[in-house]
């Protein structure tokens, strides 16, 4: 690629610099302390959680099939309140916003998420610090692998597919960027991504 055609970086947010909102890690350890029966979350999770993601129910309508579908001795704040603690911060975030600074390229977020899960996240962890926009399954609808998604992005910021990279830590993610002809990585450590940023800064900087 030759970087002084180089304009956007796209990245995912969940797996590369947060946790995932609510993996199934989160949904395990969930039914230990609300004593949920976790083969049932799971299934129910699977049907309705891709409908939650591109915003066609909000987070009560998805609780309302995956937990609150029995009589509960918990509340749904409580749930809620665990739902949300499950972001955290990952090493890449910090790292990533001081890079930014003087990157030289505009940043977009595609990720899938939920619309409240979403909302908290970019607010809690500042996350408008490093994203100039969000390209987000919740607001338009559709989820990664769709190719939408990423035409969708492309069309945002009105960039061809050679004029992008793209990272992520799911594979099917990064192959289905690829197919589209946008050079993706595997997010698979800081070390590694950290890397090929600095190769992109400094190949954009000499042009």
């Amino acid at each position: 690629m030759e970087a002084n055609n180089l304009k956007i970086l796209f990245f995912d947010i969940g797996g590369v610099l947060l946790s995932n909102g609510w993996g199934h890690e989160s949904r395990k350890e969930a039914s230990e302390k609300f004593g949920l029966d976790y083969d049932e979350v799971n299934a129910l999770h699977s049907f309705i959680f891709n409908v939650y993601e591109i915003g066609s129910i909000d987070l009560d309508e998805y609780l309302d099939t995956v937990i609150f579908n029995h009589p509960r001795e918990f509340t749904r704040e409580d749930f809620k309140e665990f739902v949300y603690r499950q972001s955290v911060e990952l090493p890449s975030l910090a790292w990533l916003k001081e890079w930014k600074k003087d990157c030289g390229f505009r940043i977009i977020s595609i990720n899938n998420e939920g619309k409240e899960l979403n909302d908290y996240r970019v607010k809690k962890f500042k996350l408008h610090d490093f994203f100039d926009a969000f390209v987000s399954s919740c607001e338009v609808k559709m989820r990664k692998p769709d190719p939408g998604i990423w035409q969708l992005a492309m069309g945002i910021a009105q960039v061809q597919p050679n004029q992008c990279v793209y990272f992520d830590d799911r594979i099917m993610f990064v192959n289905a960027a690829q197919k589209l002809g946008i050079k993706a990585f595997l997010h698979t450590d800081l070390a590694s991504t950290k890397k090929i940023l600095q190769q992109l800064k400094d190949e954009n900087h000499k042009n």
